[in-house]
């Protein structure tokens, strides 16, 4: 069905009339929803075409959601209403009817620094053809990174920028290895790329190195870290486990890093990075979301010239630059020193919160690895019956599915305790009687 379908439609032996002619055969109704799509070197030898050239209609198809990765069954044509991100749908969409909604993951809004009044921001006159980094922005960046960054960047968020850092790094069906559990989001991001992941196991320190050396093994393209308050579990690294980390990746040389510290400057950690030790191989994305306002859409890149520079050359056909005019408000933000003491005591008060409700499940015979940051990575007997436990008492969690890489996750609840402001320990003994729910009945 495939190659009649799309050899009656190819007019142009390339990437773009390959993903023209699957496009029309979509449209047409030729290749159903479902439809399972021959293996990249099977088109290209039946095509005369190369498998480079059908990477990239593959790559063309899936940004415009005709096609999907479905599992074990492969590339699939994509059937209306099944695309999009369901694993962050199902983790992170907004509910109804909780008192206490601690499924988002997001930081309580009466912690986060005032925002300057924008008519004392305005920036001086600028042209398309400024710097795209708020020079005074970029060397204060710079002071505070972890290691000397070859090329600096901003963009719209630590989201937007593993994006565009993860289309230019991968290709279709290459493997990224990731933490097990793992932020939704990316893995829905890979997926959409066509990017198998495979997870990696972690501890209190995060990312285990023996678990990482083993899937090495396994040819990845490139490898995604949380440094601090991992989301789910809160882990963040130690000195020592970032020197373990790099000691193994350091015999890879060809696998690049990718590190995404959206806890940013709500994290208590100390601020690490591979790219300390292996620069080369690092991009280092830190967000100022969380500690400074979602809706500022904001984080800073660093990695090597080689990777950034073709980025941010795309990206001149597009956007352009990230707002210089948010730029300037980040800068005072990060400045201003009653800036400055709002973001620390909203990092004290979440770890408040944090370590209150982590003594009452102790309390109550649950112990939690040390962490920290906003979420709670929850071990219930039954992931449904703890839910719904929760619900009868009108406190809303995420399922620890959505976090899961693979097969064999115990179940878990990802918990943002950083919404918990008062009643710490009614909500842990309620945290405590939903993690003991049994399948066959809730526990009051």
């Amino acid at each position: 069905m495939f190659y009649p379908a799309v050899m009656d439609r190819l007019t142009e032996p390339s990437a773009r009339g390959l993903a023209e002619a699957v496009s029309r055969a979509v449209g047409d109704g030729a290749l159903p929803g479902g439809t399972r799509l021959p293996p990249v070197r099977a088109v290209a030898a039946e095509l005369h075409l190369s498998p480079t050239t059908v990477n990239a209609a593959w790559q063309l198809l899936r940004r415009a959601g005709t096609i999907r990765t479905d599992g074990r069954r492969g590339t699939v044509v994509a059937t209306p209403g099944t695309g999009g991100p369901g694993r962050y749908r199902a983790a992170l969409r907004q509910t109804s009817g909780f008192g206490l909604d601690l499924s988002t993951g997001v930081p309580d809004p009466r912690l986060l620094p005032p925002v300057p009044a924008l008519h004392g921001l305005s920036p001086a006159p600028s042209s398309y053809l400024d710097e795209p980094v708020l020079p005074a922005l970029g060397a204060l960046l710079r002071e505070r990174w972890p290691y000397p960054a070859e090329r600096l960047a901003v963009f719209d968020g630590a989201m937007d920028a593993i994006d565009h850092v993860a289309t230019a790094l991968l290709r279709l069906g290459d493997l990224a290895l990731v933490e097990n559990p793992c932020f939704p989001p990316l893995l829905d991001l890979l997926d959409t790329l066509g990017v198998p992941v495979m997870g990696v196991g972690t501890d209190a320190d995060g990312m285990l190195p023996d678990q990482l050396s083993a899937a090495l093994s396994r040819r990845p393209a490139a490898v995604f870290l949380q440094p601090r308050a991992l989301n789910p579990t809160g882990a963040s690294w130690s000195p020592q486990r970032a020197a373990a980390l790099s000691a193994v990746l350091a015999r890879h040389p060809s696998v690049y890093v990718v590190e995404d510290d959206s806890a940013g400057d709500l994290a208590s950690g100390p601020l690490l990075s591979i790219g300390t030790h292996l620069p080369r191989q690092t991009v280092h994305v830190r967000s100022f979301s969380k500690s400074h306002g979602p809706d500022l859409r904001l984080a800073a890149v660093s990695g090597p010239a080689t990777v950034l520079d073709p980025i941010l050359e795309r990206r001149l056909l597009g956007q352009g630059w990230t707002s210089r005019l948010l730029q300037r408000l980040l800068l005072t933000l990060l400045t201003e020193p009653s800036s400055i003491a709002a973001v620390a005591a909203a990092r004290d008060e979440y770890a408040r919160r944090r370590h209150l409700i982590v003594a009452g499940l102790a309390a109550a015979g649950i112990a939690l690895p040390p962490g920290e940051g906003l979420n709670l990575w929850l071990p219930v007997a039954d992931e449904q019956a703890a839910l719904l436990s929760l619900a009868s008492a009108g406190i809303g969690a995420a399922a620890g599915t959505a976090f899961a890489v693979g097969p064999g996750m115990p179940p878990h609840l990802r918990v943002t305790v950083g919404l918990v402001a008062d009643d710490h320990t009614a909500v842990a003994e309620r945290l405590a009687t939903a993690a003991r729910a049994a399948a066959q009945g809730i526990p009051r």
